[in-house]
């Protein structure tokens, strides 16, 4: 589409599509959004596709074999043909798209029936958007890549440019597997509060252009809406007229998008209002939307994140990343079938290296989704190159119990935080729509690889590419993520950060702060003690063996030793460094790292379209003054604090 990036999408991947010969059988209207990109490609590279057509020679062939609304494709190759069947739309769509990714190695060979289906009913993108300009957050909260792709000026983006751009944005999601989008931030505003009723046509225009590539589209609400547009004097859930109004709000919502997904709440949590005002739990304001959503087929996302951002950081007994499991463990088995709670994956603010939450696996009888986040609010804000595939690989593949991993348990779905905007390039930096393809894909493959991923995300994107490109993009992105751990926050400590933007060095940052982010560093060491046996306890929400790995330093990773444990500088890792070298030694690998990155990219000059290389350069340069910063800050503020030397001789202060 002129004027968009085309991202994973470009022209020539449907090479391989339309140069041949393709029949298409089966009608709808996602049926007729497969025949658009498959006739689209026939147009710019000679083939032809035919509707309903008897069998004949054909090379490709689509075909919808049923009437139901699954995802589930299969894919053969048989006597020089290739096909692909699905007994519902959105399986077809996906199908063509596998094709799509497969290219060429789509025509080879044999291949006997494979069956592909999505590990995960809901794969969502959480957008943090606001609708008008927020005097301190901006158009969109935590978003590195400008201004909302859906809201302007105060209102839905109407032009048709900017409808041609939120089309080729549902088009891009359902390449790489998303079929629901979020589309306003859980922090309700007043103005986005009136979209839920006297402006939902305007969410429904968005969802208009999403519909065609199977998205569903979600919205933010505010638990105070009874109160904010009902004019009742409460929002108490269990009060009649407050479900009442509910219910009758969201029949509205379904008259004008049929197909409406449901609510995403943020409920008592960071001043927002919630069930606790009115003495009331989690469980009666969930089911008391999902009641209202119910009869429509909607579903209720609430968020589990709920903590005391009010801590004294003098209480050591206080414990935010005890909070959640505290919260919700006790009304396992009270939330309605079609409220979903969802769960950051690790119990802080997704750090660059973090436990698990503790909750994922804690409730068995509560569907739960596992929210990751895309956009780089900790992990550099998209002006540094940091691949999220190995950590979200590692949190889908852990198993908090020996009989199911968090993909599996994962039962109402994956969500991610976008990391989309504006911006040409749709991400900022545009090595960062490797995350958001890399989400898409691990959210329909948990246990995928998410090497080969990211090696389908550099054939599709540079298409049809150079050896020593791929191979290049291998080496910038491939350890960025431990890359971007070892300059900035250490053995799991985290939270290092500038207040309030969170971006750049601040060791003390939220040392002294009310949010419960401390590092506890002192002349004799640093870390948080979350053991039962001398700490807040943390540890032992567990279940085993976690709960005793983590319990003791002898056991405990030391990637998280200083989330789990306050440490003497001299503590030997498993490494043979002490903690206070290996914080020395990583900050400066890390910058050496950023710098050989850096100049990887500058030697690929000639094989990136110059648009894309010069931006990508220009990261580059901040990304290594940052690294440079958060080395010499890091360094010079623990040398200071422990007194202890580099055994390197290095200069560090």
């Amino acid at each position: 589409m002129q004027g968009v990036d085309p991202a994973w999408l470009p022209d020539e991947v449907f090479r391989p599509i339309g140069t041949r010969r393709t029949l298409l059988r089966g009608s709808g209207p996602l049926v007729d959004t497969v025949y658009a990109e498959v006739a689209g490609a026939c147009d710019r590279f000679g083939g032809r596709v035919e509707r309903d057509a008897s069998p004949g020679p054909f090379d490709l062939v689509l075909e919808l074999t049923g009437a139901d609304d699954g995802e589930a494709f299969a894919y053969e190759r048989h006597d020089g043909r290739t096909t692909v069947s699905a007994s519902g739309q959105r399986g077809l769509l996906y199908g063509l798209f596998h094709v799509v990714r497969l290219g060429e190695a789509a025509f080879r060979g044999e291949h006997r029936t494979e069956q592909h289906s999505p590990a995960s009913p809901l794969r969502m993108l959480d957008h943090w958007d606001n609708v008008a300009v927020h005097p301190v957050m901006g158009q969109v909260e935590r978003g590195y890549a400008g201004g909302s792709l859906f809201w302007a000026n105060g209102r839905a983006r109407g032009e048709p440019a900017d409808l041609a751009r939120v089309r080729a944005y549902g088009r891009l999601l359902a390449a790489c597997g998303i079929n629901a989008v979020a589309v306003n931030n859980v922090n309700v505003h007043a103005t986005e509060a009136h979209l839920l009723t006297d402006r939902i046509g305007e969410v429904a225009d968005i969802a208009s252009e999403l519909r065609p590539f199977g998205i569903r589209t979600h919205l933010s609400v505010t638990f105070a809406a009874p109160i904010v547009l009902g004019g009742l004097p409460t929002a108490d859930p269990l009060d009649e007229a407050v479900g009442a109004w509910w219910a009758e709000a969201t029949a509205r919502v379904y008259e004008a998008i049929p197909d409406f997904g449901g609510y995403v709440v943020k409920a008592d949590s960071e001043g927002r209002p919630g069930p606790f005002a009115y003495g009331r739990s989690h469980a009666d304001g969930a089911n008391m939307l999902a009641a209202a959503l119910e009869p429509h087929g909607g579903t209720v996302h609430w968020r589990a994140f709920v903590y005391n951002h009010r801590q004294d950081w003098r209480d050591r007994t206080t414990d935010r990343a005890r909070a959640a499991y505290d919260h919700f463990v006790p009304l396992d088995g009270e939330f309605a079938d079609n409220a979903v709670l969802q769960v950051k994956h690790g119990p802080m603010d997704f750090q660059v290296r973090e436990p698990l939450s503790p909750l994922i696996g804690a409730m068995p009888r509560t569907r739960l989704a596992v929210e990751l986040q895309a956009t780089q609010e900790y992990t550099g804000q998209q002006r540094h190159v940091c691949w999220l595939g190995p950590m979200w690989s590692e949190v889908l593949r852990f198993r908090p119990e020996a009989d199911a991993c968090v993909g599996e348990l994962a039962r109402g779905g994956l969500v991610a935080v976008s990391n989309v905007g504006d911006d040409p390039f749709w991400t900022g930096h545009p090595l960062a729509q490797a995350n958001l393809f890399t989400f898409g894909r691990l959210a329909w493959e948990p246990d995928g690889d998410p090497g080969r991923i990211l090696d389908e995300w550099i054939r599709l994107t540079f298409a049809p590419g150079d050896p020593r490109l791929h191979a290049g993009l291998r080496a910038v992105l491939d350890g960025s993520w431990r890359t971007y751990e070892k300059y900035t926050a250490p053995l799991g400590v985290g939270w290092m950060v500038q207040p309030g933007h969170h971006y750049g060095p601040s060791v003390d940052g939220y040392e002294y702060s009310p949010w419960g982010t401390y590092h506890f560093a002192d002349r004799d060491g640093i870390g948080v003690d979350r053991s039962v046996a001398t700490g807040t306890g943390y540890a032992g929400q567990y279940a085993k063996p976690w709960a005793e790995v983590y319990e003791s330093p002898d056991t405990c990773p030391d990637e998280l030793l200083l989330f789990f444990h306050h440490m003497s500088y001299g503590h030997v890792l498993r490494s043979g460094k002490t903690v206070i070298q290996h914080i020395y030694d990583t900050h400066f690998e890390g910058v050496e790292e950023v710098e050989a990155a850096r100049e990887v990219w500058a030697s690929l000059v000639d094989v990136v379209d110059p648009a894309r290389h010069a931006r990508v350069a220009e990261r580059f340069e901040e990304q290594l003054r940052s690294a440079r910063e958060w080395r010499d800050q890091v360094n010079s503020y623990f040398f200071r604090k422990s007194g202890v030397p580099d055994a390197h001789g290095r200069r560090i202060y």
